[in-house]
């Protein structure tokens, strides 16, 4: 018992902990990057002239890009190795958010956000993979949780950016900001080491029995027995969260900040830095961080119903609220349940599939989704234009249900050492 309380960073070797350390700042920079559209968004549809469709209809392109970038980069992590496929996801979200901020046309700026999404997108499986591949089976989950918790620290970090930069600059300097990400490649680069595992199927090849019964898998092998079904769960599982995620969290900054005649809640640009900076290190980031405590607890299938379930009751008390300090509590609550199920993903994930396709099948289950669930930023957004945001929530509560429902399908796999 007192092994699995102990926090995972004292039990593992140096190499174990910059792994570990490079998939969080991977996922830490790259919700900066990603988030810096949302946070800006009520000054860039002022200034760009976009309706709240056109605006959504901006991060659902990016969403979608997300998927072909999961799984594109899926297949470089899983040829090329975790390690490179990295470094290159990063490289791209960095470069193409600074890109944002030169953008004089909707068009353009359409452009540099689905590119960003490639890289985004191409980051969570192949950070997740390589940690999953690295470390031992107890603690497995806790670190893909910790990895998982650092969305939460880029997007409170991007809010509090944001709202200085606003403060003395206009929203381009925010997205030329978010270039440097960048420079964390430089020492992926040279203190960052190769999963092993990954090596290891590499240097065997096809020749021996258990890689070839590994190569068999295919990424078509993922929809036929017996990963077909979990496959499906996890992917399905995943969509209805990220709707309800996305549909809800890139509407938070707005309805917060825009005035109540146009639906807000009419909070200045500091009163809703702050209200986002508690929502995401309150809610959020302790959210992602216990969900590994509590899988490795009571399992991983009943932690998704736990989390799914409460967040759909929360959102549309959330909705209902209009004092401050209800829209902390509530936001904080619901945003711990709403974003720490997504911890589970990875964990589930690589404990399901082998190595051989493990980056893609994460890339495609989890990047995948988002690709499906990218209509949710414009679906809410339009919504939101014909009968306000408050009630465009009500559908993300509803998503979150069919998440919990589609868990209920999920495998569990507590304790299952990687193949």
């Amino acid at each position: 018992m007192a092994t699995s309380l102990a926090f995972p960073f004292t039990q593992v070797t140096s190499a174990q902990r910059r792994t570990l350390l490079a998939a969080a700042l991977g996922w830490m920079l790259d919700a900066f990057d990603a988030m810096l559209y949302a946070l800006v968004l009520a000054h860039v549809m002022r200034d760009l002239g976009m309706t709240k469709g056109t605006a959504g209809l901006l991060n659902s392109l990016t969403l979608l890009a997300s998927g072909i970038g999961g799984v594109a980069f899926g297949f470089i992590a899983d040829r090329l190795g975790r390690k490179r496929a990295l470094m290159l996801s990063i490289l791209t979200y960095s470069v193409c958010s600074f890109a944002s901020g030169l953008a004089t046309s909707v068009l353009m700026l359409a452009v540099f956000r689905f590119i960003l999404g490639l890289g985004m997108g191409g980051e969570w499986n192949t950070g997740a993979t390589l940690v999953a591949e690295t470390w031992p089976t107890e603690l497995r989950a806790k670190a893909i949780s910790i990895v998982q918790s650092s969305w939460a620290i880029g997007y409170a970090l991007a809010a509090l950016v944001t709202g200085i930069v606003l403060h003395y600059a206009d929203w381009r300097m925010a997205f030329f900001v978010g270039i440097l990400p960048a420079l964390v490649v430089l020492w992926i680069r040279r203190g960052v080491p190769e999963s092993e595992m990954w090596q290891q199927r590499k240097l065997r090849g096809a020749g021996s029995d258990s890689a070839a019964s590994i190569q068999q898998v295919g990424f078509a092998g993922l929809f036929r027995p017996p990963y077909a079904k979990p496959t499906l769960a996890l992917l399905f599982m995943n969509f209805f969260g990220m709707f309800a995620w996305w549909g809800l969290f890139t509407w938070i900054p707005p309805y917060l900040s825009l005035p109540v005649e146009q639906g807000g809640r009419g909070f200045g640009i500091m009163g809703t830095t702050t209200l986002l900076v508690v929502l995401n290190l309150v809610g959020m980031f302790p959210g992602y961080a216990s969900f590994g405590w509590v899988a490795d607890y009571l399992g991983r299938r009943k932690s998704f119903i736990l989390y799914t379930f409460v967040a759909a009751v929360l959102v549309p008390i959330y909705a209902m609220a209009r004092a401050p300090s209800a829209l902390m509590v509530l936001g904080t609550v619901l945003a711990f349940f709403g974003t720490g199920f997504f911890s589970g993903s990875g964990i589930i994930g690589s404990e399901i599939f082998p190595t051989g396709v493990r980056a893609r099948a994460l890339g495609f289950t989890y990047n995948g989704a988002r690709t499906m669930s990218s209509i949710a930023p414009f679906v809410i957004g339009h919504v939101g234009q014909a009968k306000g945001l408050s009630w465009a929530f009500y559908l993300c509560g509803v998503s979150f249900l069919m998440a919990c429902l589609v868990a209920t399908q999920l495998p569990e796999t507590k304790g299952k050492q990687l193949e």
